[in-house]
């Protein structure tokens, strides 16, 4: 028997570890394990491209304009958006910011791939398509009193525990149903944050779904 461990790391353990789904068997596109817009067809990264454009004009034409695609999986928005007709085209750099090698290995060459924000300042625009409802969460169960969900391994079995929280955070709901089960997402907050720091000038685009 293990340890227990946070839901929000058995997730992150689960997608983004050296064994974890992204760096094994997770394919983006028809024949893979799920689609993103940018495996549908050019149009979305055409749009994205006029956005970038359209941004380069508002602060007057730099001559640097940097864009970071954070999440950017085997780079198919990128093909897209650097296939566009990019008035800033000379202007651009591309990274394309993936965790997984596996995905990386994948990207083209206009790109500068690798596995972390930038860490100096720049101008330009930050992209991330699908990238925060893929972010680890907690997980809180009610069963007469809010208790958190770890997981446990068992017998070659992975099996969730309950532990009793602390502290209970006020955001709880104060009369939930017994049974309920809420998912909470407190990483897209630390990530924004962090992305803001190191953009200068320029715009953020997130896209998810609900």
């Amino acid at each position: 028997m293990t340890s227990a461990i946070s839901f929000e790391k058995f997730i992150e353990l689960s997608l983004y570890s050296e064994n974890g789904f992204y760096n094994t068997i997770g394919k983006a596109g028809r024949r893979g394990d799920f689609i993103t817009s940018p495996e549908v067809g050019p149009l979305f990264g055409a749009v994205i491209a006029q956005a970038i454009d359209a941004r380069w004009h508002e602060l007057d034409c730099p001559e640097k304009f940097t864009i970071v695609e954070v999440g950017a999986g085997p780079g198919s928005l990128a093909r897209s958006v650097l296939k566009a007709n990019l008035k800033c085209r000379h202007a651009i750099s591309y990274v394309a910011v993936e965790t997984s090698l596996a995905q990386r290995n994948l990207h083209p060459v206009e790109v500068i791939s690798q596995d972390q924000m930038p860490s100096e300042p720049f101008v330009g625009m930050i992209i991330a398509n699908e990238l925060l409802d893929n972010l680890p969460f907690r997980l809180f169960v009610f069963d007469g009193q809010w208790q958190e969900a770890f997981v446990v391994e068992r017998d070659g079995k992975f099996l969730e525990v309950l532990h009793t929280v602390d502290e209970i955070p006020a955001w709880l709901p104060q009369n939930p149903s017994l049974g309920t089960r809420l998912p909470v997402q407190q990483q897209a907050q630390k990530w924004l944050a962090s992305v803001l720091q190191v953009l200068e000038h320029g715009s953020l685009i997130v896209f998810d779904y609900c």
